[in-house]
């Protein structure tokens, strides 16, 4: 079986398996949050590898830059959706800090494969 480029980043790999994290937490929340925060943060963890993997497929160094802005973004706003969640006491405080320290790695591996992307023009 053929592996992709971005199958072998340690970044899609570790959001890979954050992804699997936020089910499993998301798993604890209130049947009636299903439609709401639930999905939300659920959509914007996958979105962090999902754009990973589209950039690493376009031509330039500058469209993979742009796609990884956009999983970035999608970082932030999962982040978001796990201060609120903390906030309501759908998270615990370890629970919390251990998806942060998670997120705050991912964050500085899409940066560090930006930058690299930036210096290739």
């Amino acid at each position: 079986m053929y592996i992709f480029s971005f199958e072998k980043l340690d970044v899609w790999q570790n959001a890979r398996m954050f992804i699997l994290d936020i089910y499993k937490l998301t798993s604890k929340f209130p049947s009636n949050e299903l439609f709401g925060i639930t999905s939300q943060i659920k959509r914007s963890a996958s979105s962090i590898a999902t754009n990973i993997a589209e950039g690493t497929s376009r031509n330039t160094s500058k469209d993979k830059a742009h796609f990884l802005t956009i999983s970035y973004s999608s970082a932030m706003e999962t982040l978001n959706h796990l201060i609120i969640s903390k906030d309501l006491n759908y998270v615990s405080e370890t629970d919390y800090v251990a998806s942060r320290e998670k997120i705050e790695k991912i964050c500085n591996q899409i940066n560090n494969l930006k930058k690299y992307y930036l210096s290739q023009q």
